[in-house]
């Protein structure tokens, strides 16, 4: 296991910024995850600090010791692919012990680690089989197993569950959970979705256009946004923001409550909604409106409990209330947060 430090790390392609300054500290042992949306350099920054892309400036550091020039081998590193990238004609155990092979570990030694890999993410019983012959699932735990088998000081992920179903993704989360509580390796994983980072991470870093934008954990990223993009990157549907007094408010569509349906705290912040639509989703709805008119009007989404949707109609106004506590307030013009606490 080690730490990682990265200090003001940049990474140019011609005029194109795929990194541009980029800090952070991942002390042992952590799961970090790296969430953007596609372009916004995550990848390029993982693959900078297995040594796959050289950047431009800035310093690397792996336990305390300084990687920029060590090649991808020197680093004790293990990543996970997208692809999995495993080997057709090799079988799986030999797809996991191809690691060891090439540092040419001792015959018992392989025998010893393979096993233990295998039971580790249950695939003991598909040791004999090529990647044609397994599911979606089961080729993204060899490719775990693959990367675990070195004992790895840092194990990077890039997009691991992009090629997987919805329900294969919702497992293999809880085995990523599982994994990194029994061996405590330093992971940076990289996804482009906010339910696998606020799910795995034990930190989160949101980032765009090559700049890390927040870090934090995924109880801050989601309550406490440092600015507008990450106040509307987190949250499906997004933070509503409101132009309020020359500077932008904000709150969460969950966060909205239906006047007229109990009582109403005394701090509070009203809305005149517009309805123009309503969206049921079994547990939940989704109330579409305008608030105010003409050049002033502004979109808004409302999640409502679904028993509370038959209280609302399209082509009528419903007042709904935020409690101020849940209130986040912005710059307008630099969509910094404004909030102290």
């Amino acid at each position: 296991m080690a730490s990682l430090s990265i200090r003001d790390l940049c990474t140019y392609y011609g005029r194109v910024k795929a990194v541009d300054g980029v800090s952070l500290e991942v002390p042992d042992g952590e799961f970090l995850v790296l969430l953007g949306s596609s372009g916004s350099g995550k990848s390029t920054l993982m693959r900078s600090v297995a040594g796959l892309e050289q950047p431009s400036s800035g310093e690397i550091y792996i336990d305390g010791k300084l990687a920029n020039a060590l090649p991808p081998k020197a680093r004790n590193i293990s990543m996970v692919f997208q692809s999995y990238a495993l080997y057709p004609h090799k079988t799986v155990a030999k797809n996991i012990s191809f690691p060891l092979e090439a540092l040419k570990t001792p015959t018992d030694q392989i025998k010893t680690k393979v096993a233990w890999a295998a039971d580790l993410f249950g695939i003991g019983h598909l040791l004999a089989r090529k990647p044609r012959e397994l599911s979606g699932g089961e080729r993204q735990r060899v490719a775990l197993a693959r990367a675990m088998v070195r004992s790895p000081s840092l194990f990077l992920m890039d997009e691991p569950l992009s090629n997987l179903d919805a329900k294969l993704r919702h497992s293999a989360r809880r085995e990523f959970k599982r994994l990194h509580k029994e061996t405590g390796i330093t992971t940076i994983y990289v996804t482009h979705d906010q339910v696998e980072a606020m799910g795995l991470g034990q930190r989160v870093a949101v980032m765009s256009y090559g700049k890390l934008q927040q870090i934090g954990t995924p109880h801050e990223i989601y309550h406490k946004p440092s600015n507008t993009f990450v106040a509307q990157f987190m949250g499906s549907p997004p933070m509503n923001l409101l132009p309020e007094g020359g500077d932008l408010i904000g709150f969460h569509p969950e966060h909205c409550e239906l006047e007229g349906d109990g009582p109403v705290p005394d701090n509070a912040y009203h809305l005149q909604v517009q309805v123009e639509q309503v969206e049921e989703l079994g547990s939940d709805a989704l109330v579409y409106g305008v608030i105010g008119t003409g050049d002033a009007a502004t979109n808004v989404i409302i999640k409502v409990p679904e028993r509370k949707a038959h209280m609302i109609e399209a082509g009528r106004t419903a007042t709904f209330y935020v409690p101020w506590s849940l209130i986040r307030r912005f710059d307008a013009q630099t969509g910094i947060s404004k909030d102290q606490d």
